[in-house]
């Protein structure tokens, strides 16, 4: 795999309100896990809809790999021109702040958003220039990450598609692992 798209759930969606919430250490750490892992195996590009919660997570970590893998590349593609419009003006800051950082930014389409057949068109596209799909995603949780999941499960339907999952057990084995760790670090001492 070259190519990887990534997503997950948005922050609210997981309980998550602030970029202060200590669930964010875990799941940026999943999410380094697995691409280190990819990027040993070639992989070149991380792409994203700029999609706020564990996209722009994943912007932040591929960031902090680029120091150590400096041929890794993100993508930005967002649905439409201008989607942090209505954000907050915190959260506008962070995510531009995020694109400034990209390698790669454009609209796939060049208009502010008029329906929501521009977000099926976002996920089609993103998942047609990606060689796999990984996604933070409980399958007793439905949310924003499902309509990623269908449009890679029809791709799998006609050729192979890999798609990946962070689950909420990948996380809650890295809190534990992280606990352990520390434990043993205080007995030590």
């Amino acid at each position: 795999m070259k190519t990887i798209a990534v997503s997950g759930y948005k922050g609210h969606e997981l309980g998550i309100f602030d970029q202060k919430h200590k669930g964010i250490h875990y799941i940026k750490k999943a999410l380094e896990h697995r691409l280190r892992s990819l990027i040993d195996e070639g992989l070149e590009w991380v792409i994203i809809s700029g999609q706020l919660g564990v996209e722009l997570w994943a912007a932040e970590v591929v960031f902090t790999l680029k120091d150590e893998y400096p041929q890794l590349q993100l993508a930005i593609l967002t649905p439409f021109l201008n989607q942090e419009e209505r954000w907050q003006d915190t959260t506008k800051s962070y995510y531009q702040d995020i694109v400034s950082q990209a390698d790669f930014v454009d609209s796939i389409t060049k208009r502010p958003y008029d329906n929501p057949m521009q977000l099926r068109q976002k996920n089609e596209f993103i998942i047609a220039k990606a060689d796999g799909l990984l996604l933070l995603y409980d399958e007793d949780k439905p949310g924003s990450p499902t309509f990623y999941l269908e449009v890679a499960k029809k791709r799998q339907a006609s050729e192979s598609f890999p798609v990946l999952f962070i689950t909420p057990t990948d996380l809650d084995l890295l809190v534990q692992e992280e606990q352990f760790d520390n434990f043993s670090t205080e007995w030590e001492s």
